[in-house]
């Protein structure tokens, strides 16, 4: 008979932080799991050393390797076709979970008789000392958590941490396949397409402690801080909302109708607005739409960020030249 719960864990040269993490799972106070492995290719033999070992160790462990590397949403999608229990959940290969972690999500999805159920992480270092208590407040998160349980949560950007996730497998049928949009992880992607199809729900507890590091595969890095200019920032920014609306309208059966016209207008909205390096005066209405759902100062932000660029160019470039 099938466990109730599959634990999905992917790894890739994880020797540093396995071993802490796998002990996490494996010593959770609720014991009815599968723990699902795939390594995607890992380059040195520790890693593989180390699952080898635990997959001795215990019967609930199966390892699956892989001959060439997949890439983050490929393994996952692996990970996912092997999929047999009730529950799924994901876990990243260098953090710790609290003991009570799986039973206190199991707890509240069917107590909250919900399609996933996600949770706050404590900030960690690599040495397990605390950066913050909670990381969705870090991160600006919470207001949208608390308030958002449909599609507002998940549109613009992602709200939901893949390791802290368990959803029901029942749901798959509409997520599978991942998108092939290496901006939208598995965990955007479920979350937005459970947000439309299902109910969501947050446990607003840390269930783990979040690990950063300077091997993290994805963490907390801001990736635009890498540009010289404004200009370069913006048109990242942009190519990034282009690609997604691009994604939403290939992928528009897991959308309503509202929804597919929203997308269709906003693409052409962020194609504009892409060529515009002053103003932009047309297209404010979908803007709106798309935005509307957002707090005031983030709202006020994006506007003049995509509208009106040269207020933020000046701005910008003048302290990237005080700051040398």
């Amino acid at each position: 008979m099938a466990k109730k719960v599959d634990i999905l864990l992917a790894t890739y040269n994880g020797e540093r932080y396995l071993k802490e993490q796998l002990d996490s799972i494996l010593n959770q106070t609720y014991k009815d799991f599968n723990l699902i492995i795939s390594d995607d290719c890992s380059t040195n033999k520790e890693t593989i050393q180390i699952l080898k070992e635990y997959e001795k160790k215990d019967e609930r462990i199966k390892v699956f390797y892989q001959e060439k590397n997949l890439g983050s949403n490929s393994n996952f999608e692996f990970l996912l076709s092997k999929v047999e229990s009730k529950y799924y959940m994901f876990s990243d290969q260098d953090d710790i979970w609290i003991n009570d972690k799986v039973k206190l999500c199991i707890e509240a999805i069917e107590r909250e008789k919900v399609d996933l159920v996600y949770t706050d992480l404590q900030v960690v270092d690599k040495d397990l000392n605390v950066i913050d208590n909670s990381f969705n407040k870090k991160m600006g998160l919470l207001s949208k958590q608390k308030k958002y349980t449909d599609f507002r949560l998940e549109y613009l950007y992602n709200c939901i941490t893949g390791c802290t996730i368990l959803a029901r497998t029942s749901l798959l049928k509409d997520i599978l396949p991942l998108t092939n949009n290496k901006d939208i992880l598995h965990d955007y992607w479920i979350g937005l397409v459970t947000s439309m199809k299902g109910r969501i729900y947050y446990l607003n507890i840390p269930t783990i402690k979040y690990r950063q590091h300077i091997d993290n595969q994805v963490g907390t890095k801001k990736y635009t801080n890498r540009f010289k200019t404004f200009d370069e920032k913006r048109d990242y920014i942009i190519d990034l909302k282009i690609e997604k609306f691009k994604t939403y309208i290939l992928r528009k059966e897991c959308f309503d109708n509202n929804l597919q016209n929203l997308n269709e207008k906003a693409l052409e909205y962020f194609t504009r607005v892409k060529q515009k390096r002053n103003v932009n005066f047309k297209g404010w209405k979908v803007y709106r739409n798309i935005f509307k759902y957002e707090s005031i100062g983030y709202y006020i932000f994006y506007f003049l960020f995509y509208n009106f660029p040269f207020i933020y160019r000046i701005g910008y470039n003048t302290y990237c030249i005080f700051k040398k």
